[in-house]
């Protein structure tokens, strides 16, 4: 029988610093949960807000897959491998940091916040050469359907690369429509993340906001109350 965990929204943790409003779905920084401290391998989902000229400086990160989706806003970045780059809703960015990189975030505009989705994975291996990756996926191509957004290295698909066993999808599902998740492991577990919408997966309703782990289990249905915007996590749960 599968195993779900419920993650509601405004039970995520939430630190205000003024020029950031962050929600941690799991333990992060200043807030810790003992029972949300990862799913298998996914270790940090934040979604963050950064206010009209402000962000992150330069700061380093090791041996972590790191992946980052501007949901509104955009987003610059500067990292240590020689990147300056912006990143733009339908955009994501991948960062194999491995042996070590640093980088700096920011929020140029002078009037708008930046929305982004900030995800780390534990790495199949340690100390690899830190690599960066950076794609636009067209919103059309994830209508009632999964988007590939993030794959294994060694898969040959349209995701951008990271060193797990682990894929990231993105899918907009109209009222009504189902998409089904079948794990590439019995290892493997799901986690829906609901960015806006309200969907039903495994008899538990989610809302704007809400997550639902899912994890020993064949296949999942995620089906649409309403038109929904869904990233889905598959990530092992023993690695």
């Amino acid at each position: 029988m599968a195993k779900t965990i419920f993650h509601a929204a405004d039970q995520r943790g939430h630190a205000d610093h003024g020029w950031l409003n962050a929600h941690h779905s799991f333990s992060f920084a200043s807030y810790h949960n003992p029972e949300k401290v990862h799913f298998g391998a996914l270790r940090v989902l934040n979604d963050d807000i950064v206010s009209p000229g402000e962000g992150f400086g330069k700061h380093p990160h090791d041996n972590m897959e790191i992946v980052t989706i501007v949901l509104d806003g955009e987003l610059a970045h500067k990292d240590s491998m020689g990147h300056t780059q912006t990143i733009v809703p339908n955009e994501v960015q991948v960062m194999s940091a491995g042996t070590g990189v640093t980088h700096s975030e920011y929020n140029h505009s002078h009037e708008n916040e930046v929305n982004l989705l900030q995800t780390w994975i534990f790495p199949a291996k340690r100390n690899v050469k830190p690599s960066y990756d950076q794609k636009t996926f067209a919103p059309e191509d994830r209508l009632n359907t999964l988007q590939t957004l993030v794959s294994p290295v060694e898969k040959n698909d349209d995701g951008l690369k990271i060193n797990q066993d682990a894929w990231i999808y993105r899918t907009t599902l109209e009222a009504g429509k189902t998409v089904n998740l079948t794990p590439h492991s019995a290892n493997h577990g799901l986690y829906i993340f609901v960015i806006d919408g309200q969907v039903a997966a495994a008899g538990q309703q989610l809302n704007k906001k809400d997550a639902l782990g899912i994890s020993e289990t064949e296949s999942v249905e995620i089906t649409a109350a309403a038109t929904s915007d869904v990233l889905v996590f598959e990530v092992p749960m023993e690695f």
